[in-house]
């Protein structure tokens, strides 16, 4: 799940972006309203976590503008700012969350999830493709009630196609999923990855549209 933090104080950003990534979120951390629109032009996101109060305007405007372009985008405003006026202004704006600071990291990652879920159509905590199980928060698999161990880019590979079964995603597609602006990727880091997929749930899974990218696999296992 691709994540965009806009937050001016530097520890705390440094904070959500670690701790989020733990969580197995990747993060793009930027401190100003002008850095949040350039992220919005050039990006997509799967989820937002926006500061009220920031050194070039107010976070409420980088909503605004994104609302007017018509994104649905999942935003969490988080701020000292927590009064119930400010709440009902924030969440009137076009926020689909709101959480005061101080606040704890896994309540984050929490709001995050749900809204994304809610973002996406799904009522269940965990998401399932035939017989494999995905659990966001825990970040556990399972494939016919058997739990697999999968390394934090492996899950967020699967979870990126069953969330869109029948899609083919390509391999550029699925770095933006995984790796931030900062990080650099190995030029097969992918096909690594879907190598040791397929090691790990078995054959018939994860199919390779030739020249194109990645999908659920379409025949039966």
């Amino acid at each position: 799940m691709r994540v965009l933090v806009v937050e001016d104080d530097a520890v705390l950003l440094n904070g959500l972006q670690v701790g989020l990534g733990l969580a197995g979120f990747t993060v793009e951390a930027v401190a100003t309203c002008a850095d949040a629109s350039a992220a919005l032009d050039t990006s997509v996101f799967d989820a937002i976590v926006l500061d009220l109060m920031l050194p070039d305007g107010s976070g409420l405007d980088v909503l605004a503008a994104l609302r007017r372009r018509q994104s649905r985008v999942p935003v969490l405003l988080l701020t000292a700012r927590d009064s119930v006026p400010d709440r009902i202004a924030g969440l009137d704006a076009g926020a689909d969350d709101y959480l005061g600071k101080p606040f704890d990291l896994d309540e984050v990652g929490a709001r995050l999830r749900a809204m994304v879920r809610r973002s996406g159509g799904h009522a269940a905590a965990t998401l399932q493709w035939r017989d494999i199980v995905l659990d966001p928060a825990s970040m556990g698999a399972t494939r016919g009630g058997q739990p697999v161990r999968l390394s934090r880019r492996e899950f967020s590979i699967l979870r990126a196609l069953i969330d869109r079964p029948g899609q083919i995603l390509s391999r550029s597609q699925l770095e933006e999923r995984l790796y931030g602006w900062q990080e650099e990727i190995e030029s097969n880091a992918i096909e690594v990855h879907i190598h040791n997929l397929r090691a790990k749930l078995g054959p018939g899974i994860v199919e390779t549209v030739r020249g194109v990218g990645y999908r659920m696999a379409e025949a039966g296992l």
